[in-house]
């Protein structure tokens, strides 16, 4: 037996924690968090503002393949800046640690399209989870792959081990058309001479990636090799490096949550990412990823019904790695 594992993967080698225990505790805490209130869904992007606020999803979807789901785990939703993580894996295969000369990889402590921050530190952007940051990583794709959209759609299904994943069309052409802001992050990033493309085509990539269209099973199946050192656990490919594995968590411990990531990374402890479509994904080394999905979101930008099912999850199960 691994002595790495988190205490819920001993658990379970061992037969503490009996699947049928851990589908029932899914079930129990998606019906609990039916009954959280409060958070808003997000609005300022008006394709989002038409979904139905009441749904709710959980799946935990372990390396060696067993999966528990509880509520709408088949729905697809926009997963917003969860796509961020698809990105950032491409660009950093692609220029390697050059990329860390155009973004840094610090906690931003400001909500995650800030503007003042970037003036302030002259183009660069403090980590690529925050949306200057995730602007910078398209125009890295933009300018190394002929198509950079089909480069992410194929690597999405791939890692999802589906065909039936695609940008919403209504929620992309949404955001170009109330995208003011994050074009002024990328104006302004372009003015310090750290955006290389056309502003529009960057920006098109961008409000692309987010439109993608994923369910809890299948954002929980496409982050299962950030779990595991990098290697898909399905198909047994090499998907990222040891080294840049680590480097992606350690983003997500510390940025993933935006300006609320050390308050989850202390009541969790667990790498996250989440986005302003009610997704959260959380990566368990040596054990799995969880993945929710509830669309209000709280002050942050983050699901209020989402953290809840993480939290209580992982902490059920005894999943924090610190």
């Amino acid at each position: 037996m691994n002595p790495d594992l988190p205490q819920a993967a001993r658990d379970q080698q061992q037969g503490i924690v009996a699947p049928d225990d851990i589908q029932a505790l899914c079930e129990s805490i998606l019906q609990q968090a039916q009954q959280v209130g409060g958070g808003k869904v997000a609005d300022y992007i008006p394709a989002l503002a038409c979904v139905e606020p009441e749904q709710c999803a959980l799946t935990l979807a372990t390396l060696d393949g067993k999966l528990y789901q509880a509520g709408a785990a088949q729905q697809a939703f926009s997963i917003q800046s969860v796509s961020k993580l698809y990105g950032l894996m491409l660009a950093m295969q692609r220029v390697g640690d050059e990329l860390w000369q155009r973004v840094q990889m610090e906690p931003s402590g400001q909500p995650f399209n800030s503007i003042v921050q970037l003036e302030w530190e002259k183009g660069i952007p403090r980590n690529p989870m925050i949306n200057a940051g995730a602007i910078l990583v398209s125009d890295v794709l933009v300018s190394h792959y002929s198509a950079s959209k089909n480069a992410v759609l194929s690597l999405v299904r791939q890692l999802a081990g589906s065909d039936d994943i695609f940008a919403d069309a209504d929620v992309h052409q949404s955001e170009l058309n109330h995208g003011s802001r994050n074009a002024a992050l990328a104006y302004l990033m372009k003015s310090f001479g750290n955006l290389h493309s056309d502003v529009g085509e960057v920006l098109d990539h961008y409000f692309w990636q987010c439109a993608l269209s994923m369910s809890c099973e299948q954002l929980a199946r496409s982050f299962a090799f950030l779990a595991n050192r990098g290697i898909c656990p399905f198909s047994g490919n090499s998907i990222a490096s040891h080294r840049d594995t680590q480097r992606i968590n350690a983003l997500l411990s510390t940025s993933g949550m935006y300006d609320q990531s050390g308050q989850f990374a202390f009541e969790v402890g667990i790498p996250a990412k989440s986005g302003v479509g009610g997704g959260i994904v959380a990566i368990v080394p040596d054990f799995g990823v969880l993945a929710a999905w509830s669309p209000p979101l709280n002050n942050y930008g983050n699901s209020t019904r989402g953290m809840y099912m993480i939290r209580e999850l992982a902490n059920r199960l005894g999943l924090s790695v610190y």
